[in-house]
């Protein structure tokens, strides 16, 4: 998935503030989750929510105010209600920062794990697992 760094995006010296890797790695799950054939909104209309249950992050190098970046998405073990992806922040193919992130299926009302929607059950046997696009 691209991203541009903006303005807002960094600190006062111009460089990416470390939590927008974080935002910028959600939106590519999101779009990992789209590319499957579903979107939040669904799982929510199911009453099912994913949650970030446990995430480890490495920071290589920072981003920049205007680098074109790509962010990968990949997923590289699920069971019935956790997922881990590994992610990566790329500028130019160079790493800048890489996680590895474990969702959890919750139901929304008790905010106990639960199993997959069908839907989503089948996109993780049924789709390649990994989105990973470039500007």
């Amino acid at each position: 998935m691209p991203v541009t760094v903006y303005i807002e995006d960094t600190d006062a010296g111009g460089i990416v503030y470390y939590v927008n890797y974080l935002k910028y790695m959600e939106r590519a799950r999101s779009e990992w989750l789209r590319a499957s054939g579903l979107t939040q909104r669904e799982l929510f209309d199911d009453g099912v929510q994913l949650v970030v249950h446990r995430l480890t992050c490495r920071y290589a190098k920072p981003a920049r105010l205007d680098d074109r970046l790509q962010v990968t998405a990949s997923v590289v073990e699920a069971t019935s209600c956790r997922v881990r992806f590994h992610q990566q922040v790329l500028a130019g193919g160079e790493p800048l920062c890489d996680a590895d992130v474990d969702i959890a299926c919750v139901d929304a009302t008790r905010l106990r794990p639960t199993r997959w929607p069908a839907a989503l059950a089948a996109a993780l046997k049924e789709q390649p697992q990994s989105l990973t696009r470039t500007p």
